[in-house]
C-alpha cells in the first residue's frame, strides 16, 4: 500500500499529519502537484512534479494508483476514479469517499458547478478547523491500523 496526496490543494497541516504517519508506519507517501514541493528528508516520502494544467495531477494519481492504495483528496471526480480502480479515498476533513456515497457527492458537486456556471454565488468550503484535523487524523489512524 502507498498513500497518494493530491498535494496542490492539500492543507499543510494535513500533509504534516501524513508525513508523521508515513514515517511511523513505514508506508510510502507520494505527493503529486503541479508545482515543486518541499518534503521532509525521508526514503519513504517523495513528490512528483507534473506539468501545470487542469486535472494534470489528478490524472497522474489515477494513472499510478493501485488497488488498496489510499488517496488523500478533496477532489470528488478524482475520488470516484480511484474508488473505481479499487483504491480508497479520504478527504482532508476526515470523510471517506466510498462506493456507497460517491455518486451522491458527484451529483451534488455537479449541481453546484452548474449553479456557479449560471452565476450563482455558492461560496467556497469552510476553513479547516481543529475538529477537522482531528477527524482526519483519527480516520487515517483507523484506516492504517485496519489495512496494514
Amino acid at each position: 500500500m502507498q498513500i497518494w496526496i493530491d498535494a496542490d490543494a492539500c492543507p499543510r497541516v494535513i500533509k504534516d499529519i501524513l508525513y508523521r504517519a508515513a514515517e511511523r508506519r513505514g508506508i510510502p507517501l507520494i505527493l503529486v502537484a503541479n508545482k515543486p514541493l518541499r518534503t521532509p528528508p525521508s526514503p519513504l516520502i517523495r513528490s512528483i512534479h507534473v506539468e501545470a494544467g487542469f486535472d494534470v495531477a489528478d490524472q497522474e494519481i489515477a494513472r499510478r494508483v493501485e488497488p488498496g492504495d489510499l488517496v488523500i483528496t478533496a477532489d470528488i471526480p478524482l475520488a470516484a476514479d480511484v474508488i473505481g480502480r479499487g483504491a480508497h479515498a479520504l478527504n482532508p476533513r476526515g470523510d471517506f469517499y466510498t462506493t456507497d456515497n460517491i455518486h451522491e457527492r458527484l451529483t451534488l458537486r455537479n449541481m453546484m458547478d452548474e449553479l456557479r456556471g449560471a452565476g450563482v454565488e455558492t461560496g467556497g468550503p469552510a476553513p479547516l478547523t481543529p475538529g477537522d484535523r482531528q477527524a482526519f487524523a483519527n480516520q487515517l489512524d483507523r484506516f492504517l491500523t485496519q489495512n496494514r
